[in-house]
């Protein structure tokens, strides 16, 4: 059996997968992994770790195929944790190689030795391990790929020392992993009858259908069954069209709004996600009392905590082309046509405003990326997603993904136009990544929506009852300048405050080539 270098059997391996990247942001743990670095691999260095998991984050998710990425032991894996507990919630495919002292010194407590490495990322990791054996680690590093992949898909840990590097092992041979999940027969056909009495059915669609190329199959079961269409709650990808008849707009994360909304709605169908993730507590009835939930999802877990309904755990894709089989066009109430946009002020410089102007200049192609809590609720509103793979934003509620995820996107999307859309509080968590941006030249632009506090948290202060004369202390952000930060990185960077050319500005910019940053000051 021909024995090569750790080194050599992993890179071998890493091109078996299609895989040619590396993001990192090295140290001296690392450095003996990057010895002889290949030619036909690109290293896409991050200014800061959490920057490089959020760009491997949207790489990974646009391009379907798991993203290997390169942390500095303990202390690196400590800086992305934020991001990684976000790919974990968005379900992102993700082979974590993180660095470890040599063995040899391992038993001193060295410097930067990582005690319990596989433990640190736990439980935001699907799996992780350091091997016992340097001749183990690229088995390690394929099991690690062979579990990131498996739906749910998820990010994955191996600790690897650094003296491991330069020893031999054998090669490693890719091997293939079906993993479709045919739904049982006689569950879809009891969902399919249910679904078929229906008189006023609800959709409910998630971020599992995006992810796993099932619009077409959502609005054909949309269409056939006359049902509302509903987003799930902090649904972290659009996964149906926004001005399609039939759709009803977004479910809020609280219980009796939650029922509220779907009132009248004899049988619910939600496909793709939770039922349901709650933002605050919440007493009574998770879903109305007249109502019967049905669930179709890809993660177990999910079926085994929901507290309503019965599940069919089953690939989304093939779930619903499954049930459509099933079904034939029912004959239930209209859908309600969906209330006009509320009207927007052309003369006042506002959120609303600069989505309204953003719809105007958009290309159909157009990918969005957002991270801007407060403006969530006007982007629903004035800024329809239309396409599959058009939205991301992050499934953890955790800041700092959509920078570099955004710049992700663009590296793995390269002829699409990527808008990030981002809060002045968000964009202080991972601005490095505007740096990597400008260095591979990304067609990515960064909209910072600056209105000068953290206003999410005074909104929340509301939903928490707080009296309205509450001093919210730790809110306020004055004196930050984001047309000086990106310059500072390289990148172009616009200060837009009125009204006037706000529209001319947007479109100039995101028609232009290469990263752009704007920051859009709103009250």
């Amino acid at each position: 059996m021909e024995l090569i270098t750790v080194r050599d059997a992993v890179y071998d391996f890493m091109r078996q997968c299609g895989a040619n990247k590396w993001f990192g942001n090295p140290g001296s743990t690392e450095l003996p992994m990057l010895k002889h670095f290949p030619d036909d691999f690109e290293y896409v260095l991050g200014l800061q770790e959490a920057t490089v998991v959020g760009m491997a984050d949207g790489y990974a998710q646009i391009t379907g195929r798991a993203a290997f990425v390169n942390l500095h032991s303990a202390a690196g894996i400590g800086n992305a944790m934020g991001n990684i507990y976000t790919a974990f919630k968005n379900q992102t495919p993700m082979v974590i190689v993180a660095g470890q002292q040599s063995r040899g010194i391992q038993q001193f407590d060295a410097y930067l030795n990582s005690k319990q490495a596989s433990e640190l990322p736990k439980p935001y990791v699907k799996w992780s391990i350091e091997p016992a054996r340097a001749q183990d680690v690229p088995a390690a590093i394929a099991r690690a790929y062979y579990t990131a992949m498996q739906i749910p898909r998820g990010p994955v840990l191996v600790s690897v020392p650094a003296d491991d590097w330069d020893e031999l092992a054998s090669h490693v041979h890719l091997r293939e992993l079906c993993s479709a999940v045919k739904p049982d027969l006689s569950a879809v056909q009891a969902l399919a009858a249910r679904l078929r009495e229906a008189h006023r059915p609800a959709l409910i669609v998630g971020a599992a259908i995006d992810r796993d190329d099932a619009w077409e199959q959502a609005v054909a079961v949309a269409e056939r069954l006359g049902a509302a269409v509903f987003v799930a709650p902090l649904s972290c990808r659009c996964s149906f069209p926004e001005d399609h008849p039939n759709f009803q707009g977004f479910l809020p994360g609280v219980r009796d709004q939650i029922c509220q909304r779907l009132e009248g709605y004899d049988q619910i169908l939600i496909v793709g996600a939770p039922a349901f993730t709650y933002h605050v507590d919440g007493d009574g009835p998770h879903i109305p009392p007249t109502s019967q939930l049905s669930m179709l999802t890809d993660d177990a877990e999910i079926a085994t905590w929901a507290p309503v309904g019965d599940a069919l755990i089953c690939g989304i894709k093939g779930g619903l082309v499954s049930l459509l089989e099933q079904l034939e066009k029912t004959s239930a109430i209209a859908v309600r046509k969906r209330a006009d946009p509320s009207a927007v002020d052309d003369a006042t410089m506002s959120a609303a405003l600069v989505m309204k102007s953003l719809a105007k200049v958009r290309l159909p192609n157009d990918i969005f990326v957002e991270e801007a809590p407060t403006t969530r609720v006007v982007i629903h509103e004035h800024l329809p997603m239309l396409k599959p793979r058009s939205f991301f934003t992050m499934a953890s509620g955790g800041l700092g993904f959509s920078m570099p995820a955004a710049t992700g996107i663009a590296m793995g999307s390269p002829a699409t136009r990527v808008i990030n859309i981002v809060g002045d509080g968000s964009a202080m968590y991972s601005p490095q990544a505007i740096w990597t941006a400008v260095q591979h030249h990304l067609n990515v632009k960064f909209l910072i929506i600056n209105n000068g506090r953290y206003a999410a948290l005074k909104r929340f202060a509301g939903v928490l009852k707080f009296p309205a004369d509450s001093k919210l202390v730790g809110t306020e952000l004055p004196g930050l300048d984001f047309v000086s930060l990106a310059k500072s990185y390289g990148c172009p960077s616009i200060r837009i405050e009125t009204t006037g050319e706000l529209e001319r500005e947007l479109k100039a910019a995101i028609d232009g080539d290469g990263p752009m940053l704007l920051e859009i000051v709103v009250p």
